[in-house]
């Protein structure tokens, strides 16, 4: 199998997501930019709770498939554009982490300095205006919001990380998550 160490990161990242209960097992994608410039992206239509290498698209720096027998996940033009933006990372996470895609289809600001963790490993985040999943309007507003940010939340969508790893981009995510949970905590102590 080629590329199988980038691949298997991938997949192992996936099913993390998963596990952990940041995504379900038809949702999310996780992407790997390598030093040569090859991605590595979930294929499409593939079941999260037990993706392994094989079901990881591998794509040259001209957008070539090496695995043409997979389909590069639907949301592939927004990781294309967020690497194109962003030559500083070589990870991308997204998911649709329960908390975090509550505060994603709500008006409510997520406060990510709530914890000293969340303010150090976070920041501030960007808040992502709400396009169609897969489109080409998702990928441009995702790839220009988050060229000051780290994370961000996708209205009416869930959530995205990205960082130089995909363990950083991991931790970015489940941060999110569990900063998330400990606002809508928050929130629910302040009205009892």
């Amino acid at each position: 199998m080629i590329f199988e160490e980038e691949r298997s990161q991938v997949a192992q990242i996936m099913r993390r997501l998963y596990e952990r209960g940041l995504t379900t097992t038809s949702g999310g994608n996780v992407s790997l930019k390598n030093a040569d410039g090859y991605i590595f992206i979930t294929a499409s239509q593939s079941d999260k709770s037990c993706i392994d290498a094989c079901k990881v698209v591998v794509l040259t720096k001209n957008l070539e498939n090496l695995t043409p027998e997979l389909k590069p996940s639907m949301e592939t033009e927004m990781h294309l554009k967020i690497y194109e933006k962003r030559p500083d990372i070589s990870a991308i996470v997204h998911a649709h982490p329960i908390f975090a895609s509550t505060f994603a289809v709500s008006d409510i600001k997520l406060d990510t300095f709530i914890t000293e963790e969340a303010g150090y490993i976070l920041g501030e985040i960007a808040v992502l205006e709400y396009k169609t999943m897969g489109s080409s309007e998702l990928a441009k507003v995702c790839s220009e919001g988050l060229v000051q940010y780290n994370v961000g939340l996708m209205k009416k969508h869930g959530a995205i990380a990205v960082g130089n790893s995909l363990i950083e981009a991991f931790d970015r995510m489940e941060v999110l998550e569990f900063t998330s949970r400990i606002c809508f905590n928050s929130f629910l102590l302040k009205t009892t």
